[in-house]
């Protein structure tokens, strides 16, 4: 018998209360360390819905320190060249609450961001964001409504950093995958020569 969770009083049942240190945690604005943090990672998740609740999770990477800080309330993240989906973009224009987490290879704890978010076409300091010589194609500029830092749990249950753990050929490559799954009209040898050694070179044009 499956039993669901529908209420907040079953779930703090279930669960418990959290101690006072783990509620009391969020801040508004941006420490010296989170500075540093920021300023380290080279990698975050963005967390997005839409007008209708639909959501979307769309990863964001860089060299470190991708993530500029504007102010101690307000940090812009770059989009670099991609699909041109923009799921998590559109989702921002219809509803501005977004949920960021960043992470340093190799560290068990993560940082987490919430707050308001808008997006900017240019602004002076797409300068400060160059890679490569490539400035951003536009930025997502975060107000920070919360912040703080997640504890190691998860990343230490799934030994997420830990090398002897990998199987990245556990399943197929990802031409291989496209093809089986996306069937696109591309032969699995233009697919294999797309994601090649020469799809690295071509991720900032």
């Amino acid at each position: 018998m499956t039993v669901e969770i529908t209420s907040h009083e079953e779930l703090r049942d279930l669960l418990g209360v959290p101690s006072a240190r783990a509620a009391n945690k969020d801040r508004r604005r941006l420490h010296e360390r989170d500075r540093e943090w920021l300023a380290a990672s080279p990698f975050c998740l963005l967390a997005t819905a839409g007008a209708d609740g639909s959501c979307d999770v769309s990863p964001k990477g860089d060299p470190a320190g991708f993530a500029l800080v504007l102010d101690d309330t307000t940090i812009a993240v770059p989009e670099r060249p991609g699909n041109r989906r923009a799921d998590g973009y559109r989702n921002i224009l219809d509803n501005p609450h977004v949920g960021m987490l960043f992470l340093i290879p190799g560290r068990t704890d993560t940082l987490r961001i919430n707050g308001r978010a808008r997006l900017v076409s240019d602004a002076p300091w797409f300068d400060d964001m160059m890679v490569k010589g490539h400035r951003p194609v536009l930025a997502v500029v975060v107000e920070i409504e919360q912040i703080f830092y997640h504890c190691a749990k998860a990343f230490l249950r799934s030994a997420l950093w830990q090398p002897e753990t990998w199987q990245p050929d556990l399943l197929p490559s990802r031409a291989r995958l496209i093809k089986e799954v996306e069937a696109p009209v591309e032969s699995l040898r233009d697919l294999e020569r797309h994601y090649g050694p020469e799809y690295a070179k071509n991720i900032y044009t």
